[in-house]
């Protein structure tokens, strides 16, 4: 190949590439965009008019949810019974209501109590089984693949990027308990009885996952944003109408650090006069470094000029975390929930902190295992690793935990 034609190719590439980065940029302010319209973070005219097409949809939802709801009260479509006890922990909203802490904080005390827990999840934005193969398999009539083993409950057997965020974390922080993903998580829970002995099961993010029954239904409301705008998706971020916290047999308040709203006592009785409720506060436990054990305490960020980024439901609270905790946030970059970031994308935002003269990077830890293993920084990135606290109804939870110290 000629000089003058490697010079042509070259450029070509780099073209190729920068309209990909651009394509990229695009479709991410396109969903950041999208979400600010569900949880009315932002108010102009683009917003407004998108908010008025989306108000029909939201409305047909409504149907749709409601009739798939009446089709199991019915029981033309059934639910099925596991040989052991199920926990349900999920929330009438999308994200952000802190539930993957209480998910590990019932598996540890369960697990402190001798009792064999598996986690069943769905695995939101995981790697399933490709096209082909499925419709290779569809074809064939051939048997369903078994539920991806995150944890075995005593190795963690898959990455982030093929479990999903979420699962990997609990598989991470939670030794001696078994974490399974799949989308059937009747499949699963079977699974998880059959290969691994387990004698209870928490169904992560299960408050509208009919088809598996629980014992136990724990909802979590954000007690900062309890239900948004009060309009079902994709108008707002409610899964389902607010009345069905009729279903919840514990409800708990989540993010109620110093927060007093008595409407939302008031809401949860009028729907639900019976279901006791339990309020907990999110704490920080400290800074972790990213792919290391090294462990920092969280007033190193005091004084401090850095930057936040993330990609989560609601950003908001982890700023102010931070905020509060005596850091100057030079730079805040988010991302949409659940997002990848790739090798460029890092480094472009490192420089502009850089440029910022931030000192150190902060993100969550659900960002942090989605952070490419080869990435180098030119400023050290730690995770905030939260701890929740129980402030109202310790016995209560008590109350809930012991239901599972023999078996049902």
């Amino acid at each position: 190949m000629w000089p003058d034609d490697m010079r042509i190719l070259r450029k070509v590439r780099y073209l190729c590439k920068k309209l990909l980065r651009k394509l990229y940029g695009l479709i991410n302010h396109a969903e950041i965009f999208a979400t600010d319209v569900l949880y009315d973070r932002k108010k102009s005219f683009g917003t407004a008019c998108v908010a008025v097409i989306l108000l029909p949809l939201s409305f047909l939802f409504v149907l749709i949810v409601k009739l798939r709801h009446l089709l199991y009260v019915k029981r033309i479509f059934t639910s099925d019974i596991l040989g052991c006890p199920v926990i349900v922990v999920g929330n009438l909203t999308v994200g952000g209501t802190g539930k993957t802490p209480v998910v590990e904080k019932i598996a540890r005390e369960l697990n402190e109590r001798g009792r064999k827990v598996a986690i069943l999840s769905r695995g939101y934005k995981s790697k399933g089984e490709p096209k082909w193969k499925a419709f290779i398999r569809w074809m064939t009539h051939g048997d369903e693949p078994p539920p991806k083993v995150v944890s075995n409950g005593k190795s963690v057997l898959l990455d982030s990027e093929v479990a999903g965020d979420e699962p990997f974390m609990l598989a991470k922080n939670l030794p001696g308990i078994v974490v399974l993903v799949d989308r059937d998580r009747v499949k699963a829970g079977h699974y998880a009885i059959n290969k691994f002995g387990v004698d209870v099961i928490i169904l992560d993010d299960g408050f509208q996952y009919f088809p598996l029954r629980g014992h136990i239904n724990l909802l979590l409301i954000d007690k900062t944003n309890p239900f948004g705008n009060k309009h079902l998706l994709p108008r707002g971020i409610l899964r389902e109408p607010i009345s069905q916290i009729k279903r919840a047999s514990y409800v708990l308040l989540t993010k109620s650090n110093n927060i007093s709203n008595d409407s939302i006592i008031d809401t949860i009785k009028l729907y639900n006069s019976n279901a006791k409720i339990i309020e907990c506060a999110h704490f920080p436990r400290n800074l972790s470094t990213i792919h290391s054990k090294e462990v920092k305490p969280f007033n190193i960020i005091e004084g401090q000029k850095i930057m936040a980024f993330s990609g989560i439901a609601s950003p908001d609270g982890f700023e102010n975390f931070l905020l509060q905790h005596g850091a100057e946030i030079v730079y805040r970059k988010r991302f949409v929930d659940h997002h990848r970031f790739s090798q460029n994308e890092l480094e472009n935002i490192f420089n502009i902190a850089c440029a910022k003269e931030a000192v150190l990077a902060i993100t969550t830890e659900k960002d942090a295992v989605r952070i490419p293993k080869d990435f180098n920084p030119p400023i050290p990135i730690y995770f905030l690793k939260i701890d929740i606290e129980i402030i109202s109804g310790e016995e209560i939870f008590e109350e809930a935990i012991s239901k599972f110290d023999t078996t049902i």
